[in-house]
């Protein structure tokens, strides 16, 4: 006997009215509050932001975000340590380490053998920051830069540390931040895609680790806000182009017909995701005239161009990503994302590091250059990093000019740069062996939160309910925007 179905078996015609009556207010309420939820954006804004947002004037309008996927080595760019060339091939100190974890691809070595960086540090600009010689062209820049020193993560490897550091946390399907500021804020273009992505090429020598779409999903939130990765080779999106015959009237009336079916099955079972779909059709249309205008670099000046680098017109490099995100956020889109791979350097880190700043290096600078002299720096907000740091101590063989580094989640350099960041500072400060964090610890999702407010948005109160719990990108536990590094 089934005790469930024998209660509703038995239960009185009085018993039964009332809970139904319940149920139906219940159903009737959220049908005339889902006209409001699923109703249609307003006329003119493909991206509309959400009611109430911003909760504040943002100091920032856009985000450009240069992710270093792999993990740059803090020690070798800008946590400066210039007593560590006394230990050079002595053990790290036990004290130092303090029974911390390390990887099981270090954990098997005989010894930890201290590393010290091979590359000269200076100081640059007005500010006097020291940044290592590798950085030529960013190092010009640094008086607009806000570093962060002691960024830190619980991830110690790179999978849930990639998801960690876009998402908020290490659990997988979680919102990108791409797709919070997108579902928050919306875009000023009607044109293009609220969220962009690139995945350029990196040195064919680099040590490269997979990329996951997760670090650019939407997550819970609603599928239209992923980011659409913009391809390196052949058209920039897929089928862009109408196929021979097919004129774009004709296309046109094609999507008019699929949207009028579309919003029908939308008025019978009020499914989110039917309005995505409409909204996804809609932009795939658009796109076949604002992208191609997008991509085409003939009106840039030869100046610009050669600002940026030889690789600017080579499409799918990183220095062609970097002119595309001004360009984009020039149009109106809220969020562009470069995802350069190819910064694990477990061994030959000086051959390999030096390939990947060359890479990377002038357009990284350039693109500053460039925001701020059209104006736009000042409301555009950039944030160069990766997902963890590395270590002190060398991983396999230790030479006078070769050397490898692990992986280290205990403190590693970020910085920030435009909207509301003042520049030429250095924020908190790690142990003489960039192994701790002695003053000012920067977690992940204070970091987070520092964008948010820098877009105007309290991230305490930007939420979403999924699985009975209010999803936040900055988590459950406490965290606050780093306020030293706001102007």
């Amino acid at each position: 006997m089934n005790p469930a179905l024998e209660f509703h078996l038995q239960q009185t015609r009085r018993q039964f009215f009332a809970q139904t009556g319940l149920r139906a207010g219940r159903i009737a309420l959220a049908t005339m509050m889902g006209r409001e939820m699923f109703a249609a954006p307003a006329a003119g804004s493909v991206h509309p932001p959400l009611p109430g947002l911003p909760h504040f004037a943002p100091k920032a309008k856009r985000l450009i975000y240069l992710h270093m996927n792999g993990a740059p080595s803090q020690l070798d760019l800008w946590d400066y340590k210039p007593q560590l060339q006394a230990w050079f091939d002595k053990d790290l100190p036990e004290s130092v380490r303090n029974g911390q974890r390390i990887t099981t691809m270090t954990s098997g070595q005989a010894r930890l053998p201290v590393a010290p960086s091979m590359f000269k540090f200076q100081q640059h600009g007005q500010s006097g920051m020291w940044a290592s010689e590798l950085l030529k062209h960013t190092s010009k820049i640094v008086d607009e830069i806000a570093l962060l020193k002691t960024v830190h993560t619980s991830a110690i490897n790179h999978d849930p540390a990639c998801t960690y550091v876009m998402t908020g946390s290490e659990v997988p399907g979680k919102a990108s931040i791409g797709s919070w500021l997108s579902y928050g804020l919306g875009s000023e273009s009607n044109d293009l895609p609220s969220f962009v992505v690139f995945t350029p090429t990196f040195p064919a020598a680099s040590q490269a680790q997979a990329l996951f779409t997760r670090m650019w999903s939407s997550g819970f939130l609603p599928s239209k806000h992923t980011g659409v990765a913009l391809r390196g080779q052949g058209d920039p999106v897929l089928f862009v182009k109408n196929p021979p015959g097919v004129d774009p009237a004709d296309r046109r009336t094609m999507l008019n017909a699929l949207g009028r079916l579309n919003e029908i099955n939308h008025a019978r079972l009020g499914d989110p995701e039917i309005q995505t779909r409409i909204a996804n059709y809609e932009m795939a249309f658009r796109m076949q005239v604002s992208v191609p205008e997008l991509t085409d670099l003939s009106r840039e000046s030869k100046a610009t161009l050669e600002m940026y680098g030889p690789d600017v017109n080579r499409p799918g490099s990183f220095t062609h990503s970097a002119i595309l995100a001004r360009r984009l956020i020039e149009r109106g889109t809220r969020v562009v994302q470069i995802l350069h791979r190819g910064w694990d350097q477990h061994n030959n880190l000086p051959r390999l590091l030096r390939g990947q700043i060359e890479d990377t290096d002038q357009a990284t600078a350039a693109l500053i250059m460039d925001l701020k002299q059209r104006g736009l720096l000042q409301d555009t907000l950039v944030v160069w990093g990766g997902e963890f740091g590395r270590t002190v101590y060398s991983q396999g063989t230790l030479t006078q000019d070769n050397y490898g580094r692990d992986h280290h989640p205990r403190n590693f350099c970020m910085w920030l740069a435009g909207g509301g960041v003042k520049g030429g500072i250095v924020h908190g400060e790690t142990d003489d062996f960039s192994y701790n964090i002695v003053k000012d610890p920067v977690h992940i999702n204070d970091l987070n939160a520092t964008i948010l407010h820098l877009m105007g948005i309290d991230h305490a109160r930007f939420s979403f309910k999924f699985q009975g719990l209010d999803q936040r990108l900055t988590g459950v536990e406490e965290h606050h925007p780093v306020k030293a590094v706001l102007a």
